[in-house]
């Protein structure tokens, strides 16, 4: 059973002052330099840190606590945290349109400064208080509870146990307690947000793993750098043995043209053929940016296994305008299979999504400093006439 994104929340953490929202099977974000999409990006980026242990490197990576920090006003009494959450819902089975009962979970952690008298490094990041509740019942049951140096998490059976001595204050106990046996729920959890992929980074400059060669291993899924992007279309021509898909994207993209995969020996690769020179493949060194940019959105998008949760930041980078109407079918598509979630500047882009994907894509702005999404209001949903 999967498990979707209903809701998140985040607060204290760059130009999030407080912000709680929901998300839905395609989100889109739109906004302008600035504004503050990114670090909503971001926030789903610490979420799974936190799933698999490494919050407190992924925060120091940025520069530490003072680097994340929400820097505008605040009130002598609040707390300087950090505090990320998600709520989520099973999926609904696609045989029977039932939603499974009683299948609905939440996590919360907060992070903060280290006390003076903390054996830990100056902005290291410290795990203030982290839960992961059950919503099944007339009130949520605490899987795992933690404040400060005191933690206990719920076994299979229900018995509570101790964790104090366990826990580093710099390392979260759900990247921890990683025994699917005795903590079935708390597995299910950390495998869903651990299937996370965050496209953001893929290069397409003449130093680009997309350009290279890649070893020969059935790969259902693109890696978030897209170093497997040539495994990725062997998959699907040579194991799956089917690129309908694939081959209806790259048509839309570019009329008369075809993707060509060798059978793979120790490596794969792939090339394009253009109508203008039918016998001449161009191999992926020798595409121009927009083009290799597309062909690894299409990896990201239609490979064998999409994971749980797809997140785009700016994909409409170096691409061609025409392209734009192309990727946003291709996105719709892959909402069938996967939640995605959509970061852009590009108002045709969200236009495109609007039309094709049948959605209201979210304004994101800058209010008193802090991102704000038009229509959102402080109890989390947006206006009735939105």
């Amino acid at each position: 059973m999967s498990l979707l994104i209903e809701e998140v929340a985040a607060s204290g953490y760059r130009s999030l002052r407080r912000i709680r929202f929901p998300v839905g099977r395609l989100s889109v974000f739109l906004g302008a330099n600035g504004v503050g999409k990114t670090n909503l990006y971001r926030a789903l980026q610490l979420l799974q840190a936190a799933a698999a242990g490494g919050l407190s490197q992924e925060l120091a990576a940025e520069g530490g606590m003072e680097s994340a920090l929400w820097a505008g006003k605040r009130r002598e009494k609040d707390l300087v945290r950090v505090s990320l959450a998600a709520h989520f819902r099973a999926e609904t089975d696609g045989a029977t349109g039932v939603r499974p009962r009683g299948a609905d979970y939440s996590y919360e952690v907060e992070i903060g400064l280290r006390h003076p008298t903390a054996a830990a490094f100056p902005l290291e990041a410290q795990v203030k208080e982290e839960s992961l509740s059950f919503h099944g019942g007339r009130r949520p049951v605490k899987l795992l509870e933690r404040r400060g140096s005191a933690a206990s998490v719920r076994d299979e059976a229900g018995a509570r146990l101790d964790l104090a001595g366990d826990l580093l204050a710099s390392e979260t106990a759900l990247g921890m307690l990683n025994d699917q046996a005795r903590f079935p729920a708390l597995h299910q959890v950390r495998r869903t947000m651990l299937d996370w992929r965050f496209f953001h980074d893929i290069r397409t400059d003449s130093l680009s793993l997309l350009r290279q060669p890649c070893l020969a291993v059935t790969s259902p899924t693109l890696a978030s750098d897209g170093s497997n992007l040539a495994a990725v279309f062997a998959t699907l021509a040579h194991i799956r043995q089917d690129t309908r898909d694939l081959d209806r994207a790259i048509e839309d993209a570019f009329p008369g043209a075809r993707l060509e995969v060798p059978v793979p020996g120790r490596h794969a690769t792939f090339g394009m053929v253009f109508p203008d020179h039918p016998k001449r493949c161009f191999a992926a060194g020798e595409l121009s940016d927009g083009t290799l940019r597309y062909l690894a959105l299409a990896g990201a998008l239609l490979a064998y296994r999409l994971p749980a949760f797809i997140a785009l930041n700016e994909p409409e980078t170096s691409l061609h305008p025409d392209l734009l109407a192309p990727l946003a079918r291709m996105i719709v598509r892959a909402a069938d299979r996967s939640q995605v979630w959509l970061v852009t500047h590009s108002e045709t882009l969200a236009a495109a999504l609007a039309t094709h994907g049948g959605i209201e894509p979210r304004i994101v702005v800058k209010q008193d400093g802090a991102t704000w999404i038009e229509g959102l209001r402080l109890t989390g949903d947006f206006t009735a006439e939105d």
